[in-house]
């Protein structure tokens, strides 16, 4: 290849939201976009590029001439790696001080282009960093925001402002929680049918309208009618109704997923084996190893959730009670204002057919053999990669879109049941068994079978997810806006 053909090689930068979840969707993206034909900045905050390091090792982003790791910083004052920033005082940064130092970013890649390291052609943000909007239009080249979320959770929460104009959102008082209030129909959604309020995205759930992580959302979705594309993290089989609504207003809708099967397909560039900030246990693979096909219920809340000392005793002995052994990935700032400790009988009970550990790679859990449904706080990554894995669910939602994903997983898709907001271990013993044994349980897993089997053919190479990837590219993202 020429230099003068390499020149005109696109450029974007990608810049997630600064949380494990949205940067692990975004950096699969991001390889997606690099076998495509793109040199690729991906931009990390410092404080998360360290942890990265930290967690995949010093060497293991470097020595590729075509993609690139840099960093911007995220305002907030600098804490332990180990830690997990606050979520409310990292979105309220964000929408203050990241705009200025990405700019800057920017100037300073195109000031130092090279034939080797050519200018900025696009952006591929995060839905939720729309700073990235404003350069964008300085630099008059296109932005597609990437929502690492599925479409209902899209839709649901483009509905806050709905919310706000309708005097349902944010919540009068307390008793809002309790009075039957959050049982309202939400009748004025097209392609969302039967949600009640407290199915849709949880940001409203405050009576402070001040809320910083309301406004921060309310603010990322007024203003996605300013990108040139969005992007969701689903399939079309999957969601044909809301994708349908969407379609109905600009701008233009792109279902690009699940992106881990679009990924089983190319070579993997970095070779870096992981996504995660947290370093992953893989002694659990081994363990998974020693356990019948389909016998181990896997647990995993996610990156960010926080639960109470009441309810982790409780969905551990609601597990410990239902006989089956489990893996349950108990992250060491899990329970709120202090360290995870279940009590020695509940150890001794469990002892021998049932394994916990700080985290784990996900993905090679979900697809192993003997994993035959999965407890989750109903995040979008953890929904989607069951979805491909064919793996039932067992859903626990806690903050925003988890309402919705759980609603459709559960009503929709049929691929899961709820547990009660109201954790009892009765309960919990009952739904795993149901989950892993019942009638109920086989039908579920019959459902999660389908949907990996049309997972599948939505990434082959010329299914719909293929498709909408490649008239992204050619549509959006190497024409000018």
């Amino acid at each position: 290849m020429s230099s003068m053909e390499v020149s005109k090689k696109p450029h974007a930068v990608c810049i997630p939201l600064p949380m494990q979840s949205h940067i692990k969707a975004m950096l699969k993206l991001a390889k997606l976009l690099h076998h495509r034909g793109f040199h690729i900045t991906f931009v990390n905050t410092e404080f998360n590029h360290k942890r990265f390091l930290k967690s995949l090792g010093p060497n293991s982003l470097d020595g590729l001439s075509d993609f690139h790791f840099k960093t911007i910083p995220d305002g907030l004052p600098s804490s332990d790696e180990d830690d997990t920033q606050d979520l409310i005082l990292l979105c309220d940064s964000i929408r203050k001080n990241c705009l200025a130092p990405f700019c800057d970013l920017l100037n300073k890649i195109n000031e130092s282009a090279t034939p080797n390291n050519p200018p900025v052609t696009s952006i591929v943000s995060d839905g939720f960093m729309t700073f990235t909007i404003t350069a964008a239009e300085e630099l008059g080249i296109p932005v597609a925001l990437f929502l690492s979320i599925a479409a209902c959770g899209f839709l649901g929460s483009k509905q806050y402002s709905v919310l706000k104009e309708k005097g349902l959102a944010p919540l009068k008082d307390e008793s809002c929680f309790t009075d039957g209030f959050l049982d309202k129909v939400v009748d004025w959604v097209p392609g969302m049918k039967g949600l009640r309020l407290r199915d849709l995205p949880g940001c409203f759930r405050t009576t402070d309208p001040d809320d910083i992580f309301f406004n921060f959302s309310i603010e990322a979705m007024d203003s996605v009618h300013k990108a040139s594309a969005v992007v969701v993290h689903t399939f079309d089989a999957l969601e044909p109704d809301v994708l349908y609504a969407l379609s109905s207003t600009p701008p233009p809708v792109y279902a690009i997923g699940p992106l881990q099967l679009l990924l089983n397909q190319v070579p993997d560039p970095l070779k870096s084996g992981g996504y995660s900030l947290w370093k992953e246990e893989t002694d659990c693979l081994q363990w998974l190893n020693s356990k019948a096909p389909n016998s181990v219920i896997y647990v995993n809340f996610g990156s960010l959730a926080v639960i109470t000392p009441e309810h982790l005793l409780e969905f551990g002995w609601g597990l410990a009670n239902s006989k089956l052994p489990f893996f349950w990935v108990i992250r060491p700032d899990l329970v709120h204002g202090e360290s995870a400790i279940l009590p020695p009988e509940f150890v001794a009970e469990i002892k021998g057919r049932s394994l916990i550990a700080n985290w784990c790679p996900q993905e090679q859990v979900l697809n192993h053999p003997s994993v035959g449904g999965f407890l989750t706080h109903s995040g979008w990554n953890s929904t989607i990669e069951s979805l491909s894995a064919g793996v039932p669910l067992l859903c626990w939602p806690i903050l925003a879109e988890q309402m919705t994903n759980c609603y459709y997983t559960c009503n929709d898709w049929g691929s899961g049941m709820e547990i009660d907001n109201n954790v009892k271990r009765d309960n919990v013993e009952k739904l795993v068994r149901e989950l892993m044994e019942g009638e109920k349980g086989k039908k579920i897993k019959e459902k999660a079978m389908e949907w990996k089997k049309l997972a599948e053919e939505a990434t082959s190479p010329h299914g719909s997810s293929s498709t909408n990837l490649d008239n992204l590219v050619k549509q959006v993202l190497v024409t000018k806006t």
